[in-house]
């Protein structure tokens, strides 16, 4: 009897049956970790010997109201963390910690705390077996490792101090070899270099993370790069070291960009359990560690110790025991939250849009008035209206204001007209703004004859100030958009009046920068008093002269809105009319984030210095932005305030909104980036992408804030220093003269990309460029994502031909396009056909020897001189080279992500010399007006180095 009880497996014993005269084999309970009684096997007798197969218990209930450290069965651990070696199947009774020598003893169930792991894995399985069990092992995740914390003491097992550091666990990870992947440094001599266009869409550099990071294999516990993307992918340890290398250090963040085709929506966490340190305010994320048997959590970038939330494990849909390496949180570098109350100061506001219509003769005349209201009347579908929640109000201005009630369920309105512009009140406050829903027949009808009641206005001012003031006090109790489409220069009204201050005498001198600031403090005053009301302003600006638009897009700027600018417009043109209707549609359409609160969180030694982007700052690092919309972009300076002794450091950017459906939300984007105290590293790991997003945004601070010449010095002198610092520390050469011009090879489009930003209308040195369209020009550098922002700065030029022939054609990932060229003139023939665009507008280019079947084939016209230049829409004709063309060009308006609508121009090789200029402009690898060619800048370039190297 003795013997066959031996044998069993733990949690059975055998007992002499004297009547069958056989052993009956016994299964006695033991003890969950609710404390409530459980067959460890099948709870019965049998007359069979057991078996030794594995059975996981069903661990159901919720979570005790104790609050007692949690722990998880060391299968389902095990089973997570991926092991390569098979780990030893265990019961819920086979094994428990019995005091310091870990013995085991039937009856009671063994947990398992996956943060408390120590690195005994990787012994061969015998030996695994043949030791006391503890589970203390790290898991193998590809290579990587899950580190953790020495375990808790109360549990008795291996004392703190065998591997207290989590550090110093990663240091045995490497010797083992499992060590973190290093960069690789490659020079190239960008003098010469070949430049493929096509390698300024790959991601950046790989960001490697030390061993043991991440509680998480998922490819997903960084946020994806389109997201969030720092200047550089390994952080520098010491502002000396960061200082010495001369790279800008920052994050460019599109916290809201829109979904491709395809793409996986961000995970929502819909239980309204949300973990955040309380100390920091940290979001618990992939980066954070657990501690104490998993009733604890260690707070990734203060190290703080908090209290796991109760329900942190109970999975609600189900109502049973959760899997708490299943959540989202845990797994995903960005993540939103259904907030609970707690995150509520008010009930979440509805959508709110005020439209303000320039109905003065200039609006009416150009067609703005009528575009604008049939657009209105077909996107009021579209408008975000989810819970049917969604207010509406239209107002009109020029000389006076003009009010339109609705009442509900009727087709009728009544216009009520405010000509006091000194002191703007609201006549009816209460009927104005209306419900979508309950009024959508009259605000159907009135915007069908809204352009008609006053298309014969012969009044010429405009009261916007006013008008703005009449929106705000509309909605300021409840916050939403103000969206004004204006046709003129505002000249009427006791705040907001401009008058035409553009002299063309101060373009291109020092005193230019003073056009590009606010000629009036009403704006930037108003947007902040917008701001504080969450009413965010969106600017729509036609005027055919002079606008103001540097003081127009304040309202923007300060309330997270966008600015739109249509110079020369006229709806008489087909092509004006289909981009203004697109764009103003796609705005009107897009979901938006409203009510918006964004902080930037950083591990411990990192500040957020600096911001720029749409928004107001509340506090040091507290934004706020009335309503966020698609793929907006911001970019942040980041110092360095102490030495960082971790090996990677956290960055984490916060967003508490309200979607337009009316649900108040936390979106967290979370990235980790390893540390360095190696230069080459930095250097290796550099983004250039992210590295001219940054230096663009801060050359248009430094243009608004003292002169174009400064920005423009800056940019240079930024090269300058990068490139003599790599000279220096990364090459042999060293301080002695070289014919190279070396960099890092992941950064060899540095230098043409700063010359981009130089040629730019924004910031490039010219006495022919319209303060109105570099103030336009500005305010998209500083706004667009780096998707739109890098062709903004070098465009993409094709040749159309001479294309393969699967060129305009479906592929695997849809149209496919022509291989792009470098931006240089050498590459035009004049038999050729082109096509040059950056975004905002698209350029083909026809040569003046192009053959007459070419012309007919794209243009429908017998030859060359019958074809005319300017603005203009493509056929569509029934020849598989014009079918190829327009494939192409609509390609290349919808694949990347925003509202706009690009222009097509027809330029002429011999055509208009403005357009015609306009269009070489594109090519900045070509000398123009003041501005030098690509070799001709490198030259200067490595001048510059060579003297400081001296």
């Amino acid at each position: 009897m003795a013997d066959a009880s031996l044998q069993l497996p733990p949690g059975w014993v055998a007992q002499w049956d004297e009547t069958h005269q056989r052993h009956l084999f016994i299964a006695f309970p033991g003890i969950d970790r609710f404390d409530k009684p459980v067959d460890q096997v099948n709870g019965h007798t049998q007359w069979d010997p057991p078996t030794e197969e594995p059975q996981q218990p069903s661990i159901q209930g919720p979570p005790p109201a104790s609050g007692k450290r949690r722990q998880y069965a060391a299968g389902q651990t095990q089973a997570y963390y991926g092991e390569a070696t098979p780990a030893q199947p265990s019961y819920a009774g086979d094994q428990h910690y019995a005091g310091a020598t870990g013995a085991a003893a039937p009856g009671q169930a063994t947990f398992f705390s996956p943060a408390e792991q120590q690195p005994q894995q990787h012994q061969p399985l015998q030996q695994q077996q043949s030791q006391t069990p503890w589970f203390g092992s790290v898991g193998a995740i590809g290579g990587n490792f899950t580190g953790g914390y020495a375990p808790n003491p109360a549990y008795n097992q291996p004392p703190a101090s065998a591997m207290a550091d989590q550090f110093s666990q990663m240091s045995i990870q490497q010797q083992q070899g499992y060590g973190q992947k290093q960069f690789s440094l490659q020079t190239v001599n960008v003098i010469g270099a070949f430049l493929d266009p096509r390698e300024l869409l790959s991601p950046p550099p790989e960001i490697r993370l030390p061993p043991g990071a991440t509680l998480s294999n998922s490819p997903t516990v960084n946020a994806d790069y389109t997201y969030q993307r720092c200047t550089m992918n390994a952080i520098p340890t010491t502002n000396s070291l960061l200082s010495k290398s001369k790279l800008p250090f920052g994050l460019i963040l599109t916290p809201y960009r829109s979904l491709n085709k395809g793409e996986e929506s961000v995970p929502l966490v819909t239980d309204q359990v949300i973990a955040r340190c309380r100390r920091c305010r940290t979001y618990i994320n992939p980066y954070c560690t657990f501690i104490d048997g998993g009733g604890r959590w260690k707070c990734c970038m203060c190290n703080v110790a908090n209290e796991v939330p109760q329900m942190f494990d109970w999975d609600a849909a189900t109502n049973q025991q959760g899997d708490r390496w299943s959540r989202a949180e845990l797994n995903h570098g960005v993540v939103e939250y259904i907030a609970p109350a707690e995150y509520l100061a008010r009930p979440p506001q509805p959508p709110v849009y005020v439209f303000l219509l320039d109905v003065s003769q200039q609006g009416v005349a150009s067609g703005m008035l009528a575009t604008a209201c049939r657009t209105i009347l077909e996107s009021l579908e579209r408008l975000p209206n989810g819970d049917d929640r969604t207010k509406v109000a239209i107002v009109g201005f020029d000389v006076s204001l003009y009010f339109f009630t609705i009442p509900p369920g009727s087709t009728e309105s009544t216009m009520l007209v405010v000509s006091d512009l000194d002191d703007v009140f609201i006549p009816r406050p209460d009927d104005l703004l209306v419900n979508l829903t309950e009024c959508r027949q009259g605000l159907e009808a009135l915007l069908s004859r809204f352009s008609e009641m006053f298309q014969d206005t012969h009044n010429v001012g405009s009261c916007l100030g006013p008008a703005l003031q009449a929106g705000y006090k509309l909605i300021s109790s409840v916050g939403g958009k103000v969206i004004v489409c204006t046709a003129s220069l505002p000249s009427l009204g006791s705040v907001g009046a401009l008058k035409n201050r553009e002299d063309p005498k101060m373009l291109g001198t020092t005193k230019e920068s003073s056009l590009l600031q606010a000629a009036d403090v009403f704006y930037k005053t108003f947007a902040i008093e917008c701001s504080r009301s969450h009413v965010s302003v969106d600017m729509f600006l036609f005027s055919s002269t002079y606008q103001d638009v540097a003081s127009l897009s304040c309202l923007p700027h300060y309330t997270g809105g966008n600015t739109f600018f249509y110079p020369a417009f006229s709806a008489a043109k087909s092509e004006d009319a289909l981009k203004f209707a697109h764009e103003f549609g796609e705005v009107l359409a897009s979901p938006i984030m409203l009510e918006v609160l964004m902080r930037v969180r950083a591990s411990r030694g990192l500040r957020m210095a600096s911001f720029h982007g749409n928004f107001f700052v509340r506090s040091t690092d507290l934004l706020t932005i009335p309503a966020v919309p698609h793929d907006q972009s911001y970019a942040i300076e980041v110092e360095i305030e102490d030495n960082i002794t971790s090996p990677f450091v956290v960055v984490q950017t916060a967003l508490l909104h309200t979607t337009a459906f009316g649900e108040r939300r936390v979106r967290v984007v979370t990235t980790a980036y390893p540390t360095t105290s190696n230069m080459s590293e930095m250097y290796a790991s550099a983004d250039q992408i992210a590295i001219a997003h940054l230096l663009a945004n801060k050359a248009v601070e430094r243009s608004v804030s003292s002169k174009l010449e400064d920005a423009r010095d800056a940019l240079t002198n930024k090269m300058i220093d990068i490139l003599t610092v790599y000279k220096n520390t990364m090459t042999a050469s060293g301080g002695g003269a070289s014919a190279a011009l070396s960099l890092a090879e992941n950064m060899k489009f540095l230098p043409i990309l700063v010359l981009g930003v130089l040629k730019h209308v924004g910031i490039r040195a010219s006495s022919q460029i319209p303060s109105d369209l570099r103030a336009y020009a500005q305010t998209l550098l500083t706004t667009l994502p780096s998707q739109m922002l890098i062709p903004y700065i070098h465009p993409t030029f094709y040749s159309l031909h001479n294309m393969p022939p699967e060129c305009g054609t479906i592929g695997e990932h849809g149209v496919i396009l022509p291989p792009p060229l470098p931006l240089t003139s050498e590459r035009l023939e004049r038999h050729g056909l082109y096509l040059i665009e950056d975004g905002q507008t698209i350029f083909i280019w026809v040569g003046r020897d192009a053959v007459p079947q070419l012309v007919m084939d794209v243009f429908d016209l017998p030859a060359y001189d019958a074809l005319r230049g300017g603005k203009a829409t493509l056929p569509i004709l029934e020849n598989s080279f014009s079918q190829r063309i327009n494939a192409i060009v609509n390609k290349t308006r919808e694949m990347r992500r925003g509202p706009y609508w690009a222009h097509l121009y027809v330029v002429k090789e011999d055509g208009e010399p403005a357009l015609r200029l306009w269009a070489l402009s594109f090519l900045i690898q070509d000398r123009s007006e003041q501005s030098p060619s690509y070799p001709q800048y490198l030259t200067q370039l490595k001048e510059r180095v060579r003297i400081r190297t001296e």
